[in-house]
């Protein structure tokens, strides 16, 4: 059995699996010889080596999002596809509590006073007893709930499927509550993965709809709100601010308005890179790695028509 792991050589995996041959590569070109053999693949398979994979089986995104897995070619293969989802869930809600801080105590006011070396100060608010809606209760969402509700907030949130269990979410809707979340939240932090159904869905109706002194934290995926429609709800008042980890166009160009608006904290979609991301993400593919030479129920197996 061949594995071609994209990524930099480690112990861990021959201590999982002795038997396996694995090809530590740093791109999957590398590994011509191996690509019509290979049973799996821990890494991003392009659709041109796809189509010569003859033997492939398996292969695990080492990213909690797909999106950039699901090609047309993948989306009609047989190969089963995995992902990382829940490595970065606790950083991801520990970095949403963050920018909720940050924005609601006007953080950067502090920042610059201090830098001025001048004593500002002033009466801010507190997130007790407000509302967050979170849009996506997977891992990170309901990791973020559990967090909120230590700061007494109420929470709220929306997913796909209301039916399943959100512990810590005081009301959970389906999209059709998409509208009432936004209209009673004091914070809407997403969430959800990019797919079909979540890109763009933030627009400007989305935003007309909160209150005028609400945040929009987004840490998941850029292109689920709007990129323009969001721009003009912050310059025009529509909203208080945004916390923006994750952006339409990665790195964020120079030249964005983003940068500079005084309500808006930009950080460099880094919010789940942290040991403990990386800890658990090995952890999620050694436990798969075990899973798929026995034959077991892989985990995160991705739905690849719903996008995760």
């Amino acid at each position: 059995m061949i594995i071609v792991v994209v990524g930099k050589e480690s112990p861990a995996f021959a201590e999982v699996a002795p038997e396996v041959e694995f090809r530590f590569v740093a791109n999957l070109s590398e590994a011509d010889d191996a690509i019509e053999t290979m049973d799996a693949v821990i890494g991003r398979v392009p659709p041109e080596i796809l189509a010569k994979a003859k033997q492939l089986r398996w292969v695990h995104s080492p990213a909690a999002g797909v999106d950039a897995d699901l090609s047309p070619e993948m989306l009609a293969s047989d190969v089963v596809l995995t992902s990382s989802a829940g490595n970065g869930g606790i950083s991801l809600a520990e970095h949403a509590m963050l920018l909720m801080l940050m924005l609601n105590r006007d953080v950067p006011r502090w920042m610059r006073a201090q830098a001025e070396r001048r004593w500002d100060h002033y009466r801010h608010s507190e997130l007790a007893g407000r509302t967050l809606g979170i849009y996506g209760l997977g891992n990170s969402g309901i990791d973020l709930a559990q967090k909120a509700k230590a700061f007494h907030l109420h929470v709220i949130g929306v997913r796909r499927r209301p039916e399943q269990p959100s512990p810590y979410v005081d009301e959970v809707y389906g999209e059709s509550g998409f509208d009432r979340m936004l209209e009673e939240s004091d914070f809407v932090v997403v969430t959800a993965p990019s797919t079909p159904a979540t890109r763009g869905r933030f627009d400007a109706d989305a935003f007309a709809r909160m209150k005028e002194s609400a945040y929009f934290i987004c840490i998941s995926r850029g292109g689920i709100a709007d990129d323009e429609a969001l721009l003009e709800a912050l310059q025009s008042g529509q909203i208080a601010g945004a916390g923006l980890d994750a952006h339409g166009v990665e790195p964020l160009p120079p030249d964005s308005p983003f940068w500079t608006l005084p309500n808006v904290i930009v950080t460099p979609h880094n919010g789940a890179t942290s040991d403990g991301t990386a800890r658990r993400g090995e952890q999620i593919v050694l436990d798969n790695l075990r899973r798929f030479l026995v034959g077991e129920e892989l985990r995160n197996v991705v739905d690849k028509q719903a996008g995760y």
